[in-house]
């Protein structure tokens, strides 16, 4: 039986490097922490999973942990309790990132990255999103003319509102990856298998694993603002969507 989202984990995946953005702001060299528009990233983050009605937040650090955990303690005011993982293996795919949480996600969580802005509309819709054991939900976007840089998108093959196939290589593609996922446990399921085949995974792995059983949905965004933030440009450009 399809469970609502009162009862669902919310997780934030903000292990990784940041490379691409480090010296972008003069106040944190850390990637979750810097401002867009004064607001740093994470708080961003976890002020959406707020809104979408999870009951607690993971957040998965791996590079700066100790100084990236203290500084969101440090000004964190919110009611949702923060449970923060530390992954070691934070140099491989985001999948393992997503294995480390596995111990505190239950079997409904509602999962994005520290990076991603991603309007109200979206959380709405996250929020509303029902599963059946086994699935998963990706939320996408068709606009693709609005996609700010294709070429880093993870573009994503949805036929019937099922995903077909997903990666930033693929050639056939109609919409593109928010980085917004509405999941049950079967998604980790997936991810053990993969990391236990290859010694590493991605969230792509499991997802695409996942679609080839028919257990992976794609749910338009329609008109709904989001923007993936790995790059200055990345940055500039949400910034001028959180202004409008």
């Amino acid at each position: 039986m399809a469970k609502n989202n009162s009862e669902y984990k919310g997780l934030i995946l903000a292990a990784g490097y940041g490379s691409r953005l480090a010296g972008v702001s003069p106040v944190t060299s850390f990637k979750p922490l810097t401002p867009v528009n004064g607001k740093p990233l994470i708080f961003r983050t976890i002020e959406s999973l707020d809104l979408a009605g999870c009951n607690e937040i993971i957040i998965v650090l791996g590079f700066g942990y100790e100084e990236i955990k203290k500084a969101i303690l440090n000004i964190y005011e919110g009611e949702v309790p923060l449970t923060f993982v530390y992954n070691e293996q934070y140099e491989l795919s985001n999948g393992v990132s997503v294995l480390s949480a596995a111990d505190h996600l239950g079997d409904r969580f509602i999962m994005t990255m520290a990076d991603h802005i991603l309007g109200d509309s979206l959380m709405k819709i996250a929020k509303k999103t029902k599963l059946e054991d086994n699935t998963a939900a990706l939320l996408v976007d068709f606009k693709l003319e609005e996609i700010f840089d294709m070429d880093d998108a993870t573009k994503v093959l949805s036929k019937d509102g099922k995903i077909v196939s997903i990666g930033k290589q693929i050639t056939e593609y109609n919409c593109v990856d928010t980085g917004l996922f509405v999941c049950t446990d079967g998604l980790l399921t997936e991810l053990r298998k993969h990391y236990a085949e290859y010694g590493d995974t991605s969230i792509s792995d499991g997802v695409q694993d996942l679609a080839e059983n028919g257990n992976m949905f794609a749910i338009d965004i329609g008109g709904g603002m989001w923007q993936d933030v790995d790059t200055p440009e990345m940055l500039e450009q949400a910034e001028k969507l959180l202004s409008n």
